[in-house]
C-alpha cells in the first residue's frame, strides 16, 4: 500500500514538472531565457528560504562553500540554463525525451568517477539509451536541429548535480541545499543578461499567472518527490519519474500543436525502456549484495562488496 501512495505522489510530481514545463515555455515567448532563469531563481529561493528558516535552519550553512555544494550548485545551474533555453527553443516533447536519458547518464558517472561496478548488461542499457537520445537528435540529418544540444547539455548539468548530492554531508538538509541551487540562478541569469541581445521586459498583469504557475508547480512537485521518495521503497518509487515524458508529450501536442514523428517516438521509447531496465538491475544487484551480507553474518565471515 505504501509503495502504491508513493508511487501515485511520484506520477503528480511529474505531472507537476510538466505543468511547469509548459508555463516556462509560454513564459518564453513573452521574456528572454536569462530572464525567466532568473524568475525560477528568485521564486524557488524565496518559497525554498522560507521553508528552511520555518525548519529552524540556517539558510547558509558552513557546507554550502565545500566543493561538493559548489559543484552540485554548477551542475543544477548547468541543469536549468541547459533545459529551459532547450524548453524555449524546441520543442517540448523532444527536450522532455532527452531528459530522460539522466539516470544512466548518473549510472555512467558512477561507474567512470565513483568506480562504482557496472556490468554489461547495464553498459549495455546506457549505450542503447544515449542511442534513443541520438535518434531524437538526428545528427548529420536533415532533421537535425543543433538547439536540441541544449537538452543534452541539460542532461549532463542534472547527472553532475545528482552524482554530487551523494557526498553532500548528512547535515546539509534537502531545504537548505536546494535554497542554495535557486539562489545560483540569479547571478547566473545576471551575468547571461550581459550578453544577451534581449533585454528586461517589465511583466504585464496577465504574465503573473504563468510566472505564479511556474514557480507553484515547481515547489509543489519537489515536495511530491520527498513525500514519495519517503513513503514507497525507492526502486519501486523512481520508474514512475518516466511518466513525465507522457505529460510532456500530451501538453505539446494539446498545447503547443507539437507532432513527434516515429523516430522520436522510438528513441524516446528506448530511452525509457534502457532507464526502467537500469533501474530494475541495479535492485537486483542491491538484493544480492544484501543476501550476501545476510549470509556472511550467519557464516560469520565478511561478504564481497560487489558482485
Amino acid at each position: 500500500m505504501e509503495n502504491l501512495r508513493g508511487a501515485a505522489l511520484m506520477t503528480l510530481a511529474m505531472l507537476g514538472f510538466a505543468v511547469e514545463d509548459m508555463f516556462v515555455k509560454l513564459l518564453a515567448g513573452v521574456f528572454p531565457t536569462w530572464q525567466i532563469i532568473g524568475i525560477l531563481g528568485m521564486g524557488g529561493g524565496i518559497v525554498f528560504g522560507a521553508l528552511t528558516l520555518l525548519r529552524r535552519e540556517v539558510l547558509f550553512p558552513r557546507a554550502a562553500l565545500s566543493p561538493t555544494v559548489l559543484v552540485r550548485n554548477l551542475g543544477e545551474l548547468i541543469g536549468t540554463v541547459g533545459f529551459v533555453t532547450a524548453i524555449a527553443l524546441t520543442p517540448l516533447s523532444s527536450a522532455s525525451a532527452i531528459l530522460q536519458a539522466t539516470p544512466l547518464a548518473v549510472t555512467l558517472g558512477a561507474a567512470l568517477f565513483f568506480r562504482e561496478p557496472v556490468g554489461w548488461r547495464r553498459w549495455s542499457a546506457i549505450l542503447a539509451g544515449f542511442f534513443g537520445v541520438l535518434m531524437i537528435i538526428r545528427p548529420g540529418m536533415d532533421a537535425f536541429d543543433p538547439l536540441s544540444l541544449f537538452a543534452v547539455i541539460a542532461v549532463v548539468g542534472l547527472a553532475v548535480r545528482d552524482l554530487a548530492t551523494r557526498n553532500v554531508p548528512r547535515a546539509t538538509s534537502s531545504f537548505q541545499l536546494s535554497f542554495l541551487a535557486f539562489m545560483t540562478l540569479i547571478p547566473a541569469a545576471t551575468l547571461l543578461s550581459i550578453f544577451s541581445p534581449s533585454g528586461f521586459v517589465m511583466p504585464a498583469a496577465s504574465h503573473w499567472g504563468l510566472i505564479l504557475g511556474a514557480v507553484v508547480m515547481g515547489v509543489a512537485s519537489y515536495y511530491a518527490i520527498v513525500a514519495a521518495m519517503r513513503i514507497g521503497e525507492v526502486s519501486f518509487v523512481t520508474p514512475f519519474r518516466y511518466s513525465r515524458l507522457i505529460f510532456a508529450l500530451v501538453i505539446g501536442m494539446l498545447v503547443f500543436r507539437e507532432t513527434p514523428d516515429l523516430t522520436m517516438l522510438t528513441g524516446a521509447a528506448i530511452i525509457v525502456g534502457s532507464g526502467i531496465y537500469t533501474l530494475w538491475r541495479e535492485r537486483k544487484l542491491r538484493q544480492g549484495r544484501q543476501r550476501s551480507l545476510s549470509l556472511g553474518a550467519s557464516q560469520g565471515y565478511e561478504a564481497p562488496k560487489s558482485i
